[in-house]
């Protein structure tokens, strides 16, 4: 069993990924490779310099990776929450068992309807629906969390990450049992 499974490889669920792992958190990534992100080209992320989707999309893996995130090529079908796991049914016929998952399917809400999580209108220009959250990206369903344009966040690239790297921070603060603040110091 997974400490954290993240649905999508995208801005959002890469950054949750990669603080997910970082804290040490056993953490799997289903992924599609269907996402927008691939047709972009990012001209305003803060402190990045364009840089194609794909190229933004590669490096974040590799920083998930190296802290020890696994990532699958799979797309998830169905989400069943219980009450100590949550199991995530995959379309090649797989089943990943975690303590929590991260719903981060930007537009793609098919598993979120599926599994019966409370959905939303959208605010953001074509985003008709999105997954219905509380300020932390609890769900309707326990133990499964939504970051990201899935949960409503602004399509933005910078925006969805950061929200998937708060996200993550909630979830492991409550596997942790106290708040976790991931924080690193130059030493130059």
């Amino acid at each position: 069993m997974q400490d954290i499974i993240v649905i999508g490889g995208g801005p959002a669920g890469g950054s949750a990924a990669l603080f997910a792992a970082k804290s040490g958190k056993s953490t799997l990534v289903l992924d599609n490779d269907h996402g927008l992100t691939k047709r972009a080209w990012l001209a305003n992320h803060y402190g990045a310099s364009d840089i194609s989707g794909p190229d933004m999309l590669t490096i974040g893996r590799e920083q998930a990776e190296k802290f020890g995130a696994v990532f699958k090529q799979d797309k998830a079908v169905l989400i069943e929450s219980g009450s100590s796991s949550v199991t995530v049914k995959t379309e090649s016929g797989d089943s990943y068992e975690a303590q929590h998952v991260i719903v981060a399917t930007g537009l793609a809400l098919d598993a979120a309807e599926q599994s019966g999580l409370k959905l939303k209108p959208g605010t953001e220009p074509r985003v008709k629906t999105v997954i219905d959250t509380d300020d932390k990206g609890r769900t309707s369903a326990e133990r499964v969390w939504a970051a990201g344009t899935a949960a409503g966040v602004s399509m933005h690239t910078i925006i969805t990450a950061g929200d998937g790297a708060k996200v993550a921070i909630n979830v492991i603060s409550e596997l942790n049992g106290e708040r976790y603040v991931d924080h690193d110091v130059y030493k130059g």
